[in-house]
Protein backbone atom coordinates (compact mmCIF):
# COMPACT_ATOMS: atom_id res chain seq x y z
CA UNK A 1 0.00 0.00 0.00
CA UNK A 2 2.74 2.50 1.07
CA UNK A 3 4.57 1.89 -2.61
CA UNK A 4 1.29 2.30 -4.50
CA UNK A 5 0.74 6.12 -2.30
CA UNK A 6 4.23 7.04 -3.30
CA UNK A 7 3.82 6.23 -7.02
CA UNK A 8 0.64 8.36 -6.74
CA UNK A 9 2.20 11.23 -4.92
CA UNK A 10 5.73 11.57 -5.84
CA UNK A 11 4.07 13.38 -9.32
CA UNK A 12 3.03 16.23 -6.88
CA UNK A 13 5.88 17.88 -5.12
CA UNK A 14 8.99 15.75 -5.00
CA UNK A 15 8.57 14.65 -9.01
CA UNK A 16 6.25 17.40 -9.87
CA UNK A 17 7.20 17.12 -14.01
CA UNK A 18 7.20 21.27 -14.08
CA UNK A 19 8.79 22.46 -11.29
CA UNK A 20 11.32 19.67 -9.91
CA UNK A 21 11.72 17.78 -13.77
CA UNK A 22 11.14 21.29 -16.01
CA UNK A 23 9.32 19.45 -18.55
CA UNK A 24 6.74 20.64 -20.43
CA UNK A 25 8.00 24.26 -20.40
CA UNK A 26 6.38 25.20 -23.46
CA UNK A 27 2.24 24.90 -22.71
CA UNK A 28 3.03 25.46 -18.91
CA UNK A 29 4.39 29.53 -20.25
CA UNK A 30 1.91 29.81 -22.87
CA UNK A 31 -1.49 28.71 -21.50
CA UNK A 32 -0.82 30.06 -17.92
CA UNK A 33 -2.30 33.70 -18.67
CA UNK A 34 -5.47 32.96 -16.68
CA UNK A 35 -6.59 30.33 -13.98
CA UNK A 36 -9.18 28.12 -16.03
CA UNK A 37 -7.03 28.31 -19.32
CA UNK A 38 -4.04 26.55 -16.91
CA UNK A 39 -6.05 24.17 -15.44
CA UNK A 40 -8.20 22.93 -18.35
CA UNK A 41 -4.27 22.08 -20.05
CA UNK A 42 -3.30 20.12 -17.27
CA UNK A 43 -7.17 18.46 -17.18
CA UNK A 44 -6.80 17.72 -21.00
CA UNK A 45 -2.88 16.47 -20.70
CA UNK A 46 -3.55 14.32 -17.57
CA UNK A 47 -6.94 12.65 -19.12
CA UNK A 48 -4.45 11.60 -22.01
CA UNK A 49 -1.38 10.70 -19.90
CA UNK A 50 -3.49 8.23 -17.69
CA UNK A 51 -5.20 6.40 -20.85
CA UNK A 52 -1.90 6.56 -22.61
CA UNK A 53 -0.23 4.87 -19.53
CA UNK A 54 -2.50 2.00 -19.02
CA UNK A 55 -2.77 1.60 -22.47
CA UNK A 56 0.89 1.36 -23.05
CA UNK A 57 1.59 -0.72 -19.95
CA UNK A 58 -0.93 -3.00 -21.52
CA UNK A 59 0.82 -3.65 -24.70
CA UNK A 60 4.62 -3.16 -23.50
CA UNK A 61 5.09 -6.99 -23.79
CA UNK A 62 3.60 -6.81 -27.54
CA UNK A 63 4.99 -3.81 -29.03
CA UNK A 64 8.50 -4.32 -30.92
CA UNK A 65 11.03 -2.13 -29.23
CA UNK A 66 12.49 -1.10 -32.19
CA UNK A 67 9.39 0.80 -32.85
CA UNK A 68 8.28 1.37 -29.51
CA UNK A 69 8.70 5.48 -29.37
CA UNK A 70 6.36 5.94 -32.76
CA UNK A 71 4.07 2.81 -31.57
CA UNK A 72 4.00 5.61 -28.35
CA UNK A 73 3.18 8.41 -30.06
CA UNK A 74 0.09 6.75 -31.94
CA UNK A 75 -1.07 6.05 -28.55
CA UNK A 76 -1.29 9.23 -27.44
CA UNK A 77 -1.77 11.14 -30.50
CA UNK A 78 -4.90 8.72 -30.68
CA UNK A 79 -6.33 9.68 -26.94
CA UNK A 80 -5.25 13.52 -27.68
CA UNK A 81 -7.49 13.28 -30.35
CA UNK A 82 -10.32 12.09 -28.44
CA UNK A 83 -9.86 14.97 -26.04
CA UNK A 84 -9.52 18.01 -28.41
CA UNK A 85 -13.67 16.49 -30.03
CA UNK A 86 -14.68 16.69 -26.19
CA UNK A 87 -13.19 20.08 -25.69
CA UNK A 88 -14.63 21.03 -28.92
CA UNK A 89 -18.11 19.74 -28.60
CA UNK A 90 -18.72 20.53 -24.51
CA UNK A 91 -16.44 23.87 -24.11
CA UNK A 92 -15.73 25.34 -27.12
CA UNK A 93 -14.38 28.41 -25.11
CA UNK A 94 -11.66 26.65 -23.64
CA UNK A 95 -10.91 24.44 -27.14
CA UNK A 96 -10.57 28.33 -28.75
CA UNK A 97 -8.30 29.81 -25.81
CA UNK A 98 -5.72 26.79 -25.51
CA UNK A 99 -5.75 26.24 -29.68
CA UNK A 100 -2.80 24.77 -30.91
CA UNK A 101 -1.62 23.53 -27.77
CA UNK A 102 -4.37 20.52 -27.46
CA UNK A 103 -2.88 18.68 -30.48
CA UNK A 104 0.69 19.57 -29.48
CA UNK A 105 -0.08 17.92 -26.65
CA UNK A 106 1.13 14.43 -28.65
CA UNK A 107 4.81 15.78 -28.19
CA UNK A 108 4.63 16.46 -24.54
CA UNK A 109 7.53 15.09 -23.32
CA UNK A 110 5.86 14.43 -19.71
CA UNK A 111 3.63 11.94 -21.32
CA UNK A 112 5.91 10.53 -23.82
CA UNK A 113 8.93 10.48 -20.62
CA UNK A 114 6.32 8.46 -18.63
CA UNK A 115 5.38 6.17 -21.49
CA UNK A 116 9.29 5.44 -21.83
CA UNK A 117 10.71 5.38 -18.41
CA UNK A 118 7.36 4.25 -16.36
CA UNK A 119 4.38 2.35 -18.26
CA UNK A 120 6.91 0.26 -20.28
CA UNK A 121 8.41 -0.87 -17.47
CA UNK A 122 5.60 -1.56 -14.90
CA UNK A 123 2.07 -2.77 -14.45
CA UNK A 124 -1.13 -1.32 -15.48
CA UNK A 125 -2.36 -0.40 -11.85
CA UNK A 126 1.03 1.44 -11.30
CA UNK A 127 0.92 3.36 -14.55
CA UNK A 128 -2.32 4.40 -14.23
CA UNK A 129 -1.34 5.56 -10.56
CA UNK A 130 1.85 7.44 -12.07
CA UNK A 131 -0.33 8.96 -14.69
CA UNK A 132 -2.76 10.09 -12.11
CA UNK A 133 0.11 11.62 -9.69
CA UNK A 134 1.88 13.31 -12.57
CA UNK A 135 -1.39 14.79 -13.88
CA UNK A 136 -2.32 16.56 -10.54
CA UNK A 137 1.32 17.72 -10.50
CA UNK A 138 1.38 19.43 -13.51
CA UNK A 139 -2.58 20.52 -13.20
CA UNK A 140 -1.17 21.84 -9.94
CA UNK A 141 1.36 23.85 -10.83
CA UNK A 142 -0.41 25.18 -14.14
CA UNK A 143 -3.40 26.27 -12.22
CA UNK A 144 -1.10 28.08 -9.47
CA UNK A 145 0.69 29.59 -12.05
CA UNK A 146 -2.32 30.76 -14.11
CA UNK A 147 -4.05 32.01 -10.90
CA UNK A 148 -1.13 34.38 -9.89
CA UNK A 149 -0.69 35.45 -13.47
CA UNK A 150 -4.33 36.29 -13.56
CA UNK A 151 -4.14 38.42 -10.39
CA UNK A 152 -1.57 40.23 -10.98
CA UNK A 153 -1.93 40.58 -14.07
CA UNK A 154 -5.42 40.97 -14.82
CA UNK A 155 -6.90 42.14 -11.82
CA UNK A 156 -9.39 39.04 -12.08
CA UNK A 157 -10.40 35.18 -10.60
CA UNK A 158 -11.70 33.05 -13.16
CA UNK A 159 -13.08 35.97 -15.28
CA UNK A 160 -14.05 37.44 -12.10
CA UNK A 161 -12.58 41.09 -11.22
CA UNK A 162 -11.52 41.84 -7.94
CA UNK A 163 -11.92 45.24 -6.69
CA UNK A 164 -8.93 47.80 -6.98
CA UNK A 165 -6.96 45.04 -8.21
CA UNK A 166 -8.76 45.25 -11.78
CA UNK A 167 -8.42 48.70 -11.97
CA UNK A 168 -3.95 48.97 -11.13
CA UNK A 169 -3.02 45.43 -13.21
CA UNK A 170 0.58 44.49 -13.69
CA UNK A 171 -0.21 43.59 -16.84
CA UNK A 172 3.64 42.52 -18.01
CA UNK A 173 2.48 39.41 -15.75
CA UNK A 174 0.17 38.24 -17.89
CA UNK A 175 2.71 38.77 -21.02
CA UNK A 176 5.47 35.96 -21.68
CA UNK A 177 8.38 37.81 -19.65
CA UNK A 178 5.80 37.45 -16.63
CA UNK A 179 5.16 34.14 -16.88
CA UNK A 180 8.98 33.35 -17.03
CA UNK A 181 9.46 35.41 -13.79
CA UNK A 182 6.38 33.51 -11.94
CA UNK A 183 7.84 29.91 -13.06
CA UNK A 184 11.32 30.92 -11.60
CA UNK A 185 9.46 32.25 -8.69
CA UNK A 186 7.51 29.04 -8.25
CA UNK A 187 11.00 26.90 -8.80
CA UNK A 188 12.88 28.69 -6.37
CA UNK A 189 9.98 28.13 -3.69
CA UNK A 190 9.38 24.57 -4.46
CA UNK A 191 13.82 24.19 -3.88
CA UNK A 192 13.33 26.57 -0.69
CA UNK A 193 10.36 24.82 0.80
CA UNK A 194 12.30 21.26 0.21
CA UNK A 195 15.89 22.73 0.65
CA UNK A 196 16.71 21.56 -2.52
CA UNK A 197 15.54 18.12 -2.20
CA UNK A 198 12.42 17.23 -4.22
CA UNK A 199 13.90 15.21 -6.29
CA UNK A 200 17.08 13.08 -5.43
CA UNK A 201 20.05 13.32 -7.66
CA UNK A 202 21.63 10.46 -9.26
CA UNK A 203 25.04 9.95 -10.98
CA UNK A 204 24.65 9.54 -14.68
CA UNK A 205 27.85 7.13 -16.69
CA UNK A 206 28.08 6.34 -20.34
CA UNK A 207 28.14 2.89 -19.45
CA UNK A 208 24.19 2.54 -20.55
CA UNK A 209 24.60 4.84 -23.51
CA UNK A 210 23.91 3.10 -27.21
CA UNK A 211 26.32 5.95 -28.46
CA UNK A 212 29.12 4.77 -26.17
CA UNK A 213 31.28 3.26 -28.90
CA UNK A 214 31.64 6.50 -31.13
CA UNK A 215 31.65 9.11 -28.70
CA UNK A 216 34.90 11.09 -29.22
CA UNK A 217 34.46 12.15 -24.94
CA UNK A 218 37.22 10.89 -23.15
CA UNK A 219 35.08 10.21 -20.17
CA UNK A 220 33.08 7.86 -22.68
CA UNK A 221 36.20 6.01 -24.29
CA UNK A 222 37.39 5.31 -20.43
CA UNK A 223 34.84 3.45 -19.38
CA UNK A 224 34.43 1.72 -22.85
CA UNK A 225 37.71 0.57 -22.53
CA UNK A 226 37.31 -0.29 -18.84
CA UNK A 227 33.94 -2.55 -19.42
CA UNK A 228 36.07 -4.37 -22.47
CA UNK A 229 38.98 -5.16 -20.09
Amino acid sequence: MGKKLGILTKGIIKENPVLVLLLGTCPTLATTSSAINGLGMGVAATAVLICSNIVISLLKNIIPDKVRIPCYIVVIAGFVTVVQFVLQAFVPSLYEALGIFIPLIVVNCIILGRAEMFASKNNVLDSALDGIGMGIGFTLALGVMGLIREVIGAGTVFGMAIPWVCDNPFMIIALAPGGFFVYAVMIAAINYFTNGKAIKKKEFGCSGCSMQAVCNQEKCQKEGAEVSC
